[in-house]
């Protein structure tokens, strides 16, 4: 959000048009966010449920509102092998295709053997309720759908449960915060992009540790790298060094060596963490509010820059396939 109360009126109104604009599109058949079609049918052994491979959307009836989210089955999906899962939530006024598209998850998912989930929020347009600040849903227990498709995943795919992980762009960053807070018994760990957080109802006490990877630019236009106390976002320094603390992480801010091919961008991380909970957390000079590597759907002159040397997604499974999530002591 802009410091400027005219201009982040200005972005709130296009965002609002934009996401109208989709959502007509959709119904007349103009826009289809189903790009992928299906493979083949595997039984879910260990899920007990017949699984269709590829891309297409499913529902849940979760607090009594039917829920909506966009599922990849990797075409190695056999039902036998329990797969890792990763849950990719979009921002304010978009979809799990924006998503989808944005991040490019669901290649990744396919070289790798994982389920990929793009969940989707509620009201008009689409946000979470991750928070308290004026762009998230206040009244719907999202926390409760995600439990609900926890448990969901867990009678119809075949999913490893200690390799839940969670990421999220914008207001899905500030969601995806969120459930690591109330959740952390059923997410190894989490990736945030452009995160909006703000504070919520019961604080964050995570009964345990959970691994830590986020992104940001420092010229983001919409949730400003050291804070806005209108929209009630910390700074994302402090929010990063928050989250060391919780998981009471012994060492660092230390620099993450980065490669040659990655420029404008400084890495740190927290190391000796409790349960192997390290914190990584990447500044992206000049870097707007974009995931890094991805192809936006909103234009550079509201977004800023977005960063091509490199790509988020890529950069958090690595990170996640070392945090599998460790049993308590």
């Amino acid at each position: 959000m802009s410091t400027i109360l005219p201009m982040r009126h200005v972005k709130v109104k296009w965002v609002w048009i934009s996401s109208l604009l989709t959502m007509l599109l959709t119904v007349l058949g103009v826009v289809n966010p189903i790009h992928a079609q299906p493979v083949h049918h595997a039984r879910s052994v260990c899920g007990g449920g017949m699984v269709t491979t590829g891309t297409h959307y499913e529902s849940l009836l979760s607090g009594g509102l039917t829920r909506h989210y966009l599922v990849h089955i990797p075409a190695a999906y056999d039902g036998h092998t329990p797969l890792s899962v990763v849950l990719s939530l979009h921002g304010f006024a978009s979809y799990g295709a924006d998503q989808e598209k944005w991040s490019q998850w669901t290649p990744i998912a396919d070289r790798e053997n994982f389920i990929v989930v793009y969940p989707e929020g509620t009201g008009l347009p689409l946000q979470w309720n991750a928070g308290n600040s004026s762009y998230m849903n206040k009244t719907v227990d999202d926390v409760a759908f995600f439990t609900d498709l926890f448990d969901h995943f867990d009678t119809t795919y075949c999913i490893d449960d200690a390799r839940i992980f969670v990421t999220g762009f914008s207001n899905g960053g500030g969601m995806t915060n969120r459930l690591a807070c109330e959740l952390s018994g059923r997410i190894a760990a989490i990736g945030t992009v452009s995160g909006a957080y703000s504070p919520f109802a019961g604080g964050c006490t995570p009964v345990r540790p959970i691994p830590v990877i986020t992104f940001h630019g420092d010229a983001d236009p919409i949730v400003n790298y050291n804070g806005d106390a209108n929209q009630n976002f910390p700074p994302i320094k402090d929010w990063v060094a928050n989250w060391a603390q919780r998981n009471g992480c012994k060492q660092g801010p230390e620099t993450i060596a980065l490669p040659d091919a990655i420029t404008d961008v400084t890495a740190i991380a927290y190391h000796d963490c409790q349960l192997n909970a390290e914190v990584q957390f990447y500044t992206i000079h000049g870097g707007g509010h974009s995931w890094p590597g991805g192809m936006p759907t909103v234009p550079a002159q509201i977004i800023g820059k977005t960063a091509r040397d490199f790509n988020a997604s890529e950069i958090m499974w690595t990170f996640f396939q070392q945090h599998g999530m460790t049993p308590l002591p």
